[in-house]
């Protein structure tokens, strides 16, 4: 289920993408959204151009996302 990019995990990419999106001014209490409409976005992406069910790649998205936003939230609860 993890989706690769050129040797490099999709929700590491997502947890990045959130991070620049912050940075620039997105507020930071909807991060958790960006990081499941990114998921969303890189497996669907990936799944037109691998031709793969779109359902498939819907449930593998939130599971990318929602995997990026816990991600994120646990590394800042433990750094607290």
């Amino acid at each position: 289920m993890n989706i690769e990019l050129y040797g490099v995990s999709a929700v590491v990419l997502i947890i990045g993408l959130v991070e620049l999106a912050k940075q620039i001014g997105f507020p930071a209490k909807f991060a958790g959204v960006l990081a499941v409409g990114f998921g969303l976005a890189v497996s669907l992406g990936y799944a037109y151009l691998a031709e793969q069910v779109a359902f498939e790649a819907v449930i593998t998205g939130l599971a990318l996302g929602l995997s990026a936003a816990g991600l994120y939230s646990a590394t800042k609860n433990a750094v607290e």
